[in-house]
This record gives structure tokens, sequence and C-alpha cells, in this order.
């Protein structure tokens, strides 16, 4: 058997744009298969806030495989042993919260790669099954995200973009605003210059960037150089009942 390809890897290092669902609050692995018709590059599951842990990360993932997107999954530790457990369990992305410095950024690598790129376990993980020479090949399929949602990143963003290996360096807005003393906040100016300038800095320098995208900033995060997009789902399905209710209260009541 081949190695699963990595579409969202591959796309980003070819300098193409990729679009990823946010599958916050999905409940089982079902779901994730009626995104199918959908064919978003990427499933970007919650295991953070939400209810992605060890017991259901394989179907979840599983499931990803079945559509044919790039399996993400977001935890909730820079912890080594549960990034290279979640990769093990099936996923193919790794994003890591709250990196802060160079130190940081270095552990989310030795936790996601083999030897001779990091310190991962040796384990035949789920992509594994039945393919020759896998932990020669997984490096070059799995993808690290660090987020950069704390003010402290920003200020130590040269030293954590010396790191390599990182594929991608998102810089969600509502953390940091939170980290300004503006909670609540993600849209707020100052906020979103923050966000600009930490994007256009991470593009300078070579790297990959991206952050939460919907349809009225996506073209703002492009010009200041994002590749990568996360869209919720969730304002667009609130929009569309919204209409459905407008609709019906002129046409039926």
């Amino acid at each position: 058997m081949k190695i699963r390809r990595n579409i969202v890897k591959e796309r980003l290092h070819q300098g193409k744009t990729v679009s990823c669902f946010a599958a916050w609050g999905y409940s089982g692995p079902d779901h994730i298969e009626r995104l199918g018709p959908l064919q978003p590059h990427g499933v970007f599951l919650e295991g953070e806030h939400g209810n992605i842990d060890p017991s259901n990360i394989s179907n979840f993932t599983r499931s990803c495989d079945i559509i044919g997107s790039t399996p993400i999954v977001r935890i909730n530790q820079n912890d080594q042993g549960v990034i290279y457990r979640t990769l093990d369990l099936g996923a193919l992305g790794i994003a890591v919260p709250h990196v802060n410095n160079k130190e940081e950024a270095e552990n989310v690598v030795e936790g996601g790669k083999f030897y001779p790129l990091g310190k991962r376990g040796s384990f035949t993980s789920r992509q594994g099954i039945g393919v020759e020479n896998y932990h020669d090949l997984a490096n070059d399929q799995t993808m690290l995200i660090v987020l950069l949602e704390d003010i402290i990143a920003v200020e130590n963003l040269d030293s954590i973009l010396d790191v390599d290996n990182i594929d991608v360096f998102m810089v969600p807005s509502g953390d940091l605003a939170q980290s300004m003393g503006l909670p609540g906040q993600a849209n707020h100016p100052d906020v979103q210059k923050v966000v600009d300038e930490t994007m256009r800095r991470i593009t300078k320098r070579g790297r990959i960037t991206g952050a939460i995208a919907n349809k009225d900033n996506v073209k703002n995060l492009y010009d200041n150089g994002a590749t990568f997009f996360l869209c919720d789902p969730r304002p667009y399905m609130t929009e569309g009942f919204q209409k459905y209710q407008e609709f019906a209260k002129r046409n039926i009541n």
C-alpha cells in the first residue's frame, strides 16, 4: 500500500491556497462523511474546545480519509505524547495552541516528527498500516501547525520562525484579542492590525501563514499573505435558516 497523501500540505508547499472546514461541534464521524460533496481540502477536528479525544480520533479521521480530505486535529496541550498519539490514531495534521516561544515550537517538531527530524515515538500508526517503510515516509506527510494566539508570541515571532519543519504559522484573532486586553473583540482594529502585520512578517520570512476566514475577510487575509484558510460554517448555517424563516413568514405564515 502507498502512504496516504496529505493534500493540504502538498497544496501549501506548491504555493496554492487551502480551505479547511472547521468541524466544530460535530458529534460523530457520520457528520464528516456528509461533507464529502463539499470537497474541503482538509477538515479541522476540535480537540481543544470540543469532543475529539483518543476514544474517537480514529473514526473521525477515517471519515476524513473516506471523503478525500486531510484530517487535522487541534489538540489541547503542547505535549509530545499527545502530539504523536494523535498522529498514531490517524491525524495527518496537528494544530498546537498557544505556542509562544522558540522552545515551545521546537517541542512541537520533536513530538511530531520521527528521527532524524524529531523524537516521535516509534509506532506504525493507523495511517501506516500496510505501508512499507512507513517510518521513512511519514515525516513528509505529517503536517504541523502552530497557533500564535498570544501577544507574547508576536513579540517572539522572529525566533519562532527560526524553527524548521513547521508547516503553518496560524494567527487566530480571538485569543490574541484577549491577550491584548480586548476579550471578545477579535475584530477590534488594534487586533486586526496585529494579525495583518504578523502575517506579513511570516510571509516575508518565506513561511506559510493562515487564519480563520469568512467571506468578509478572506481577501484581506490573502492580500496579507495567508494561504491556509479555516472556515467556520456556523454563521452561514444561521444565515441560511434566518433567510428561510423570513421567506416563510412572508409567504406561508
